[in-house]
């Protein structure tokens, strides 16, 4: 499901832009959801450990700014400033792109191998309060099932976080 949003470094973002990359994860996110924020330095690493494999994480917040502030498009470009996001942060205002994906959560995962095909949708791990006792690394495994050619052992998981805070 291709889109173009805008992101917080003043580019527009298109998933077309990264038609080049082995595996691509499109994640709902935003900055106010105390999931997110167990999750976000973890999934900080794996951007940073995975890209040179062919790997590009895109976030993106589809959350009513009206009702969450916290998740305004100003608040998301100091957020990714203040964070040096290795990833794109989208803003998605109409809400469009979730409903095209049916994303519920935030954070979810919605991982696409090369010829963008779903092949893992989900939570980052099994435990966003201590990333010392994960024992199933959901997104980690699939990354490295895909690189290596093989579909995700798990392919699905249940997505762990807050609601995607629809506007009226």
């Amino acid at each position: 499901m291709p889109f173009s949003l805008p992101a917080t470094d003043g580019s527009t973002v298109s998933t077309d832009q990264f038609a080049d990359r082995a595996v691509m994860g499109i994640v709902f996110w935003c900055n106010h959801c105390p999931y997110v924020k167990a999750w976000e330095d973890r999934m900080i690493a794996v951007q940073r450990e995975y890209a040179g494999r062919g790997v590009q994480l895109v976030m993106v917040s589809s959350n009513d700014p009206v009702a969450y502030p916290d998740d305004s498009f100003e608040a998301m470009r100091s957020h990714a400033q203040k964070k040096a996001y290795p990833f794109p942060y989208l803003f998605d205002e109409s809400q469009q792109v979730a409903r095209s994906y049916g994303a519920t959560r935030t954070p979810e995962v919605f991982l696409f191998d090369r010829g963008r095909v779903l092949c893992y949708h989900g939570a980052p791990d099994d435990n966003f309060e201590r990333p010392e006792a994960v024992a199933s690394h959901y997104l980690r495994d699939a990354l490295d099932a895909l690189l290596a050619g093989r579909a995700p052992g798990e392919a699905t998981t249940p997505p762990k976080g807050c609601t995607i805070k629809w506007r009226p």
